[in-house]
């Protein structure tokens, strides 16, 4: 990935035009980030970066990045000093993220003095055929160059650590385009000769987790005639939720996982009842596609996060990552490790755009699961739910159990938090699941 940044002036659209002609087209590809348009600000700011992603083999340029808006905001005033620091250390956890994954980042920034940025600027505004090029918001920019560069300045340093940034003298056309190919071509050479290899450092040792599925009363049920009503009253609440006029400035994202045959495809059936078809969308996860297994293993979750007024129902989750991928190998240590916190930066961002994150783990104990697997094995219509691995999965019972512990201790947050559902009885754990979210979803509404 090259990000191209720096002050108006500097010859970064020159830059980005000069690459795309020095490259193979059919490799490159060249992203643009205006100011957002409706429908990304609909989205969390990550969300059109995260789809811009170039995938494993390809280069993207960034033409602005997620750097821009926070030093805007900073410099307008719009954000404030704890924002910017919050901002700035997301940033900063989002690249490594991206060098963890094996992205080469090579981040470019274009500068010009005050005294040539005017002097820039003023030659395009005497010429006729070039004083297009300046506008508005250029002229408004270079007014504030000193607060520019007082706010960028010490962001640059800040966020050099994993990736750092190139300083690009902007005067000399010529310069300024030898300084980027060579860097480029250095970048690139670098990691040819020494292919990125996934980082293998110490995992951390954290103490004993908590046994909270063994804290959890299984034996919880609901009588068939309460279940009725229940179901009633919890799906009519949820429907007027989501048409709620308040809504339209939020969004919901249901996360289930659970034990094999825990009954999450029942749970979510009774979500999406209550739902009007148009405004939700369920989204099943298997194994990651080749196209997924390119990317960043979050990309292939972020594509999916529903814009305000929506609701986005994944069955199973970005969660796979420390219980499957951990405990069939498919993930090192390492991975697995850093991923509590990734999952924790990305539902942060979700959550601080006004989004309803209701996280359920489903749980029923070993009796249960092999009762309802031989139910379906003696089901014709349900038999093609069962398989070998899901009878396999059952000699790892101790080891998702415990996953399952470390999972819960280390990303049940204050702004999406694990519901533990107790599903031997399948009624008494819908019931939970859906007034949960309606809770979840009031208290969001309420919140303003």
């Amino acid at each position: 990935m090259i990000l191209i940044a720096g002050v108006d002036g500097a010859g970064k659209g020159e830059t980005v035009n000069l690459l795309n002609e020095w490259m193979d087209p059919r490799h490159i590809a060249v992203s643009g980030f205006p100011p957002p348009g409706e429908e990304e600000r609909a989205h969390p700011p990550l969300w059109r970066f995260w789809r811009a992603l170039p995938p494993t083999g390809t280069i993207g340029v960034f033409f602005g990045a997620w750097h821009t808006d926070p030093i805007l905001g900073r410099v307008a005033g719009t954000m404030g000093p704890d924002a910017f620091a919050k901002k700035t250390a997301e940033i900063k956890r989002f690249e490594a993220m991206l060098a963890d994954e094996g992205v080469l980042l090579l981040k470019f920034w274009f500068h010009l003095s005050k005294a040539q940025q005017k002097a820039r600027m003023a030659a395009l505004k005497d010429d006729p055929e070039t004083r297009w090029r300046v506008s508005a918001e250029d002229a408004a920019h270079f007014r504030a160059y000193d607060d520019f560069v007082a706010v960028a300045e010490p962001f640059l340093r800040e966020t050099s650590a994993v990736a750092p940034w190139r300083i690009v003298p902007g005067a000399d056309p010529k310069r300024r385009a030898l300084a980027v190919g060579d860097q480029i071509l250095a970048g690139l050479r670098a990691r040819l000769d020494r292919p990125w290899k996934p980082a293998r450092r110490k995992a951390p040792v954290w103490p004993a987790t908590a046994n909270v599925l063994g804290g959890l009363d299984l034996g919880q049920t609901i009588a068939k005639k309460d279940y009725a009503r229940a179901l009633e009253k919890w799906q009519g609440r949820l429907n007027v939720l989501s048409r709620d006029a308040r809504f339209k400035n939020a969004a919901a994202v249901c996360v289930f996982e659970g034990n094999d045959a825990a009954g999450k495809g029942g749970a979510i059936r009774r979500v999406t009842a209550a739902l009007d078809a148009r405004y939700y969308r369920t989204v099943s996860i298997a194994s990651p596609s080749e196209e997924e297994r390119a990317l960043p293993y979050l990309w292939r979750f972020w594509r999916h996060v529903p814009r305000h007024g929506f609701v986005t129902i994944f069955d199973r989750s970005w969660y796979g990552r420390v219980l499957v991928e951990r405990i069939e190998g498919f993930a090192a240590p390492p991975d697995w490790h850093r991923a509590y916190g990734e999952i924790n930066d990305f539902e942060a961002a979700l959550t601080d755009h006004g989004l309803v994150v209701a996280k359920f783990w489903l749980a029923i104990d070993s009796d249960e699961q092999l009762k309802r697997f031989r139910a379906r094995e003696d089901t014709p219509h349900k038999r093609f739910k069962i398989t070998d691995e899901d009878l396999r999965n059952l000699e790892k019972w101790d080891d998702y159990t415990a996953a399952v512990n470390y999972m819960v201790a280390r990303t049940s947050t204050a702004a999406a938090p694990w519901t533990l559902v107790a599903a031997n009885d399948k009624r008494f754990a819908r019931i939970k699941v859906l007034k949960t979210l309606v809770k979840a979803i009031e208290a969001r509404l309420d919140a303003g």
